[in-house]
């Protein structure tokens, strides 16, 4: 009979095998090994906490973990927790930008707001009045809270509700089912916002947002409260490894020349002032969430999220980051990692 530690062994020698073989070639049974592997190696891991400046955050179970890769052909793995929501959080980030992208241009956001790592926390002041008063521009992100604040103003919409039902559908297109708010995390965070409306406010008065910072902060505050699950989340970032098309719908959400810009500002910017550490050791673009949630893209392969709200001191899943990891590099996910050219 085999144990528990035994069928972990197995499956992490499996996956080893799948190291140096193509996606393409890869048996479904080798990339579900890589994923059991994971699963079964940072199960047990009790590192790190939960967000607990959203106080529905705290309530939310540490012991929630579920991995999801979906490849850019529709086909689905996963292992533990697919059905528990957490809230998107700063994922939501990367979709408006997306967004944004799509009605207004790449060049609207790079004008307006930036596409340069702070180096600071994702929710600084301080990176706010450096960009304004040092730089004298735009040297901000949309995946940090000041630039996220200001790309959700620009979503366009004669009203508030035209503009969030825009943005709900279009995450919702993404992830290939109707997503929802979950309340309690909406009410939660309405409640203890006030520094997102400070900056809110402050952007409003250097001019990136150009009206009513209240809904936009407010907006802002409410996709970060759309409730996913690690699938969810590998489906919407598939549909980006996929260039812009979601592999199971097939349904054409932004403009594939676009995608490369989007997944840019992933990389550079993803997991708040770690970054740099995670594309280091992954080569990923990849979004974390404060509600437990990674997702990250090998381009043209496959996506790749796990739901943990254990963070680190970053604001990161740290069983998220330690399971992705894994996964890409016995899938060869790292695009970095090309193979030399062979001497004819």
């Amino acid at each position: 009979m085999r144990t528990p530690s035994m069928r972990a062994l197995l499956a992490a020698v499996v996956a080893a095998a799948v190291l140096s073989t193509p996606l393409a070639a890869q048996e479904p049974a080798q990339i579900q090994a890589a994923v059991d592997a994971a699963y079964a190696r940072y199960k047990g891991l009790k590192e790190g906490k939960n967000a607990d400046y959203i106080p529905a955050l705290a309530k939310v179970n540490p012991d929630l973990f579920g991995i999801a890769v979906v490849t850019v052909d529709g086909k689905v793995y996963t292992a533990g927790d697919l059905k528990t929501e957490v809230s998107i959080q700063s994922i939501s980030k990367v979709f408006t930008m997306a967004l944004v992208f799509n009605e207004s241009g790449p060049e609207a956001v790079f004008n307006r707001i930036g596409v340069d790592a702070t180096g600071m926390r994702f929710n600084s002041i301080v990176s706010v009045e450096l960009s304004q008063k040092l730089a004298g521009g735009p040297e901000m992100n949309s995946l940090v809270n000041p630039g996220a604040i200001a790309t959700t103003s620009m979503v366009t919409g004669g009203s508030r509700s035209v503009v969030w039902g825009k943005i709900l559908r279009y995450y919702s297109d993404f992830a290939g089912r109707d997503l929802k708010v979950l309340k309690d995390v909406y009410e939660s965070e309405a409640a203890t916002n006030q520094r997102n409306k400070a900056i809110g406010a402050l952007m409003y008065a250097y001019g990136y947002i150009k009206e009513n910072p209240d809904q936009a902060t407010d907006v802002y505050t409410e996709q970060c409260s759309v409730g996913v699950t690690a699938k969810d989340l590998a489906m919407m970032a598939a549909t980006l490894a996929n260039m812009g098309v979601n592999p199971v719908t097939r349904k054409s959400l932004i403009k594939p020349e676009y995608v490369p810009k989007v997944l840019a500002v992933m990389a550079t910017a993803g997991l708040y002032d770690d970054s740099g550490k995670w594309l280091y050791r992954t080569g990923l673009p990849g979004k974390s969430g404060v509600g437990g949630g990674l997702i990250a893209v090998s381009p043209g392969r496959f996506g790749i999220a796990v739901v943990s709200p254990p963070l680190d001191e970053a604001g990161n899943s740290i069983r998220a980051q330690r399971a992705i990891a894994d996964i890409s590099n016995a899938l060869g996910g790292n695009p970095y990692a090309a193979k030399p050219a062979v001497a004819k």
